[in-house]
């Protein structure tokens, strides 16, 4: 097929670029490059994709609608996948416009964009954020979203409901991913296990919120690319509406998950702990019974290979 991929230069786009290249999918990858962190770190994704034969790509924001209708007015895409969006919760306290500005408007382009140039397949990125801080795991798809801790997480919850109106109206098939604390090489540097190595291996304290009584459903990247192919492969025997959890159903305490982060790295972390922050959660964790239903996702990667493995991308990237 030929698919587009929104966000191609972001962590999730990249790996899931590369997958879909590898399974012999044309590609065709859009990013605005934005600056919320390394641009030389995107830049090095996209260098690595344009290696392959089946791969172009385009520096454009989403939020541009003129770009975004000429770009699929000669794309003749026969799927979208749209992860671009403004990610981070604590960031949505300080900047709330670019959250609406990237993942309203900008889904919403992408999304009309998607129908009026019929579009056979739309699949897009949601969060596990949608639950809130629910701690009555784990969380199913049919469970309460009507409680997000921060803007991030409404935007998200937004872009389902949009997604849903959109597969009523018109009929376009619409399948959401929920997903949870992804993790692995080439990651986003924002992202606590990606922080907390570069403190740790620079002799610099590391603050842990609520005091350590934290726990998240940790998902290896390599998981969540391999369930999306799976996926893909079902979807013409799909339902035009369908939202999936995309996690690992393994919890892990986040002092636990910093024990195994030290294992990886043979290195003492010095620990601050701090109190809650405002839009955070204190647990997730995914019921991927549907997944394993419908198009037989199953998770394999543990804590401790997914971290060595992102260990020892981290110490060849920044040598």
């Amino acid at each position: 097929m030929k698919i587009l991929v929104t966000g191609a230069a972001g962590f999730i786009g990249f790996h899931l670029s590369r997958q879909l290249l590898d399974n012999g999918h044309e590609v065709t990858g859009v990013d605005s490059i934005s600056g919320y962190y390394s641009t030389r770190l995107k830049q090095d994704r996209v260098e690595l994709l344009n290696t392959y034969r089946l791969f172009s790509f385009s520096v454009m924001d989403i939020c541009n609608r003129s770009d975004i209708d000429a770009l699929f007015a000669s794309g003749n895409f026969d799927m979208v996948i749209h992860l671009a969006a403004q990610p981070g919760v604590r960031y949505s306290i300080d900047a709330p416009h670019k959250y609406i500005e990237s993942n309203i408007v900008g889904f919403l382009n992408v999304l009309e964009a998607s129908r009026q140039n019929k579009v056979s397949h739309f699949l897009y990125a949601s969060s596990s954020s949608v639950y809130g801080n629910s701690q009555d795991g784990p969380f199913a798809e049919s469970a309460d979203t009507d409680h997000p801790e921060s803007l991030y997480a409404a935007t998200k919850k937004a872009n389902e409901v949009m997604a849903h109106s959109y597969s009523r109206q018109f009929g376009l098939q619409v399948i959401g991913l929920r997903f949870f604390s992804v993790y692995g090489p080439w990651g986003r540097p924002d992202m606590a296990y990606f922080s907390f190595t570069r403190k740790i291996l620079a002799g610099e304290s590391i603050p842990v919120f609520n005091q350590g009584q934290m726990v998240r459903d940790f998902t290896y990247i390599g998981d969540i690319c391999q369930g999306i192919s799976q996926l893909i492969k079902r979807l013409p025997d799909l339902p035009s509406y369908r939202i999936y959890n995309l996690g690992n159903n393994h919890p892990v305490k986040i002092m636990d998950f910093i024990a195994s982060l030290e294992s990886a790295l043979s290195c003492r972390a010095q620990i601050d702990l701090q109190p809650m922050q405002t839009g955070d959660v204190t647990f997730t964790n995914a019921d991927i019974s549907l997944a394993q239903k419908d198009f037989a996702y199953a998770p394999k990667t543990s804590l401790q290979d997914g971290l060595s493995h992102f260990v020892d991308w981290y110490h060849s990237y920044y040598k």
